[in-house]
């Protein structure tokens, strides 16, 4: 019994050695110099990063609406702004004809698709590229329902 105990100790001693405690984690500092875009993340494979659209400060009528209610309604938007395009996005022939987007474009979303995060309080969302329904001009266009 004592074999296992102190055995079990070692076990978890080397797994412990493979962990960073919090204060030697640093930052590079050679990415600070680097414009927001360029520290977004890069998607990968077939997957599009989109920035939900938060719509205007302000209603038609001139209410000004809060940050949190702005936040509330980019969660559950359907339009998104096409920030990167994965590598390998409607590489597909098979399954495409023609790419359904490109970076910079309005784009239509399913209302909760994709894989959220936040990154420096803007939300995020990765999402494959058969998640795009359509193209827009303007996001205002389209009814927040």
């Amino acid at each position: 019994m004592k074999t296992e105990g102190k055995q079990n100790l070692e076990a978890q001693g080397s797994l412990a050695l493979a962990y960073t405690s919090e204060e030697n984690r640093v930052l590079d500092p050679e990415l600070l110099d680097k414009t927001a875009m360029e520290r977004l993340p890069t998607p990968t494979g077939y997957r599009v990063l989109v920035m939900p659209y938060k719509g205007k400060a302000k209603t038609e009528g001139g209410i000004i609406l809060t940050d949190e209610t702005r936040d509330r309604n980019a969660l559950a938007t359907v339009v998104c702004y096409v920030l990167k395009l994965g590598p390998d996005c409607y590489a597909d022939s098979d399954k495409y004809s023609q790419p359904y987007c490109k970076e910079k474009d309005w784009v239509v979303i399913g209302r909760y698709a994709g894989s959220r995060f936040r990154i420096e309080g803007a939300e995020l969302r990765l999402l494959n590229d058969d998640e795009i329904l359509a193209t827009i001009l303007d996001p205002d266009d389209i009814a927040h329902v």
